[in-house]
Formats: C-alpha cells, sequence, structure tokens
C-alpha cells in the first residue's frame, strides 16, 4: 500500500491543478492579511472560505482523480495485489496531497506574519484541522459516488449534488424545520443535527475557538454549553472521524464488489 500511496502522492504533486490549489490558498492568505493585519479577523474571513471551498475541491478533485487513473487501477488489479491496498493507497495518497496544498498555501503567508507569536495560532490550527478534515471526508465521499457509477457524467453530477446538500441545501432544510418546529423543544434536535453534517460540525468547532459563538444566538448558546466542554470537543472530533472511518469503510466495500 506504501508504493500505491507514494505514487498516487507524487503523481498528484506533478500535476499542476496541485500547484494551482497550492497557489491559491498562497495567494488569498496574502490578499486577507493585507487587507486586515488583524491575524484573528483574517482567520475569522477564511474560515468561510474554508468550510466551503475545501470539500468542493476534494470533492472534484476525487472524481476526477478516479475516472482518469481508471486504466491505470485496472492494470494494478491485474497484478498480485489486493483490491484493499490499492484503493486504499490512492485514497490517502489523493488525501495528503490535497491536505499538504492547503496546509503549505495557508501557512506561508500566516508564518511570515508571525502567526506563531500571536494569541491567534490556536485558531488557525483549528482551522486547518478542519479544513483536512473536510478533505479526506469529502475525498472519500466522492471516490464511493465513483465506484458506485460508471458513467462520467452521471459520477460528477452526483458528486457535485452531494457537495451541494452538505453545503448549501442540508442548512436550508435545518432552518425549515426549525421555523416549522419552532413551537417544540428542538435542543437536542439541533445538536443531533449538526452532527450529521460534516461542514456544520467543523463551522461550530471553529466558532467555539474563535468564542464568537454569540453572533448565533440562541443556538450558539446551546453549542457552546456542548461543544464547548472538553466532552463535547472529544465527541466533534470522534463524530468527524468517524466521517472518514464509514466512507473510506464503504469504499473498501465497493471496490470488492466493483466489477472492472
Amino acid at each position: 500500500m506504501i508504493k500505491i500511496l507514494k505514487y498516487s502522492f507524487y503523481d498528484l504533486m506533478r500535476s499542476r491543478w496541485s500547484y494551482v490549489y497550492l497557489a491559491f490558498y498562497m495567494l488569498l492568505g496574502f490578499v486577507l492579511l493585507f487587507l486586515n493585519s488583524d491575524l484573528s479577523k483574517a482567520t475569522i474571513t477564511l474560515m468561510n472560505i474554508i468550510v466551503v471551498l475545501t470539500p468542493m475541491i476534494g470533492t472534484i478533485f476525487g472524481i476526477m482523480y478516479f475516472y482518469n487513473s481508471r486504466e491505470f487501477t485496472e492494470l494494478l488489479l491485474s497484478q498480485p495485489v489486493k483490491r484493499s491496498t490499492i484503493f486504499l493507497g490512492q485514497y490517502l495518497g489523493l488525501s495528503l496531497s490535497l491536505s499538504m496544498s492547503l496546509i503549505i498555501g495557508l501557512g506561508i503567508p500566516f508564518l511570515m506574519y508571525g502567526i506563531t507569536q500571536s494569541d491567534a495560532v490556536g485558531n488557525f490550527i483549528t482551522l486547518l484541522a478542519s479544513g483536512t478534515f473536510l478533505t479526506f471526508i469529502f475525498v472519500a465521499l466522492s471516490l464511493n459516488i465513483g465506484l458506485g457509477n460508471s458513467n462520467k457524467i452521471k459520477g460528477f453530477g452526483y458528486a457535485i449534488l452531494m457537495w451541494l446538500f452538505f453545503a448549501v441545501i442540508y442548512d436550508g432544510l435545518f432552518m425549515i424545520s426549525l421555523i416549522v418546529f419552532g413551537d417544540y423543544p428542538l435542543d437536542k434536535f439541533a445538536l443531533g443535527a449538526s452532527l450529521f453534517n460534516p461542514i456544520d460540525l467543523s463551522r461550530i468547532m471553529i466558532l467555539l475557538k474563535l468564542e464568537i459563538s454569540a453572533l448565533l444566538g440562541y443556538t450558539g448558546a446551546l453549542f457552546q454549553k456542548f461543544f464547548g466542554t472538553n466532552l463535547g470537543i472529544l465527541i466533534s472530533v470522534g463524530v468527524l472521524l468517524l466521517w472518514i472511518f464509514i466512507p473510506v469503510m464503504l469504499m473498501l466495500r465497493k471496490s470488492l464488489r466493483k466489477d472492472f
């Protein structure tokens, strides 16, 4: 698996799109810090971009890589190598390369502006960790979609729809349910619903770390009461790990049944 991981990683690192992705975040970091020298405010602005853009990039790169490397994957499958080893190595190589582009692209401008000597260093690390979690999650989800659809057009369509659901549609449905059932106690429902969307969960973790949950009103106070505790943080990190583990297990299961 290590050899396949290395090949996938170096193959993606040689791709110009990886450098475009890295350069985009680097330019974004420099622009934000140029317009606002306050590292804490720049981190808040960056949060709104990371929690939406990172899942989208992970989804697009994941589905593109699956279809573009299909012939190479079929070649590997003809060798005495386990299917789980092949797909797990490709998944880790893709996820690690995208995560490195994110971390290096944002890390360089913020390090140059002295983030390590600022009180916002913890917030910045939380932001990068959330972006990394989302990358691993949505790459796994997109690979599942690719394994389930041999048609490229359908695969791309389902992948984009999946990202739209978690990024936009889910929040809309959640808000509608809160309005419709506003007369009922929805504390547990709000907490539970946030766990079923990795983007919302990552956003909540960053907002609580930045200590601006008051902007969310009553809901923010509720999340602060639960997610602001050590137990809440452990549960939220555990749920994000489950969001990685379950899609990866489904991906490996599909790969064993897939007829190439």
